[in-house]
């Protein structure tokens, strides 16, 4: 599973109902994003918000649906 975030492809380590552990995070500003998730060779794709952004300082990342 990854986070896409303006070209920027953060690996994913769980996802919960509202947010996201991403393996490295990085400093990012609030805005959209896409998570992917691939089996195999299915992928399937959802455009989220991160309402607060990402902080280099925590791997928990809060989603929104919608982008």
């Amino acid at each position: 599973m990854r986070l896409l975030v303006n070209g920027l492809s953060l690996a994913v380590a769980q996802m919960g109902p509202d947010f996201i552990l991403v393996e490295a995070p990085v400093n990012y500003p609030p805005g959209a994003a896409s998570l992917i998730l691939q089996v195999d060779q299915s992928e399937q794709r959802w455009n989220v918000r991160l309402p607060n952004g990402i902080s280099a300082d925590n791997k928990r990342v809060e989603i929104a649906t919608g982008a």
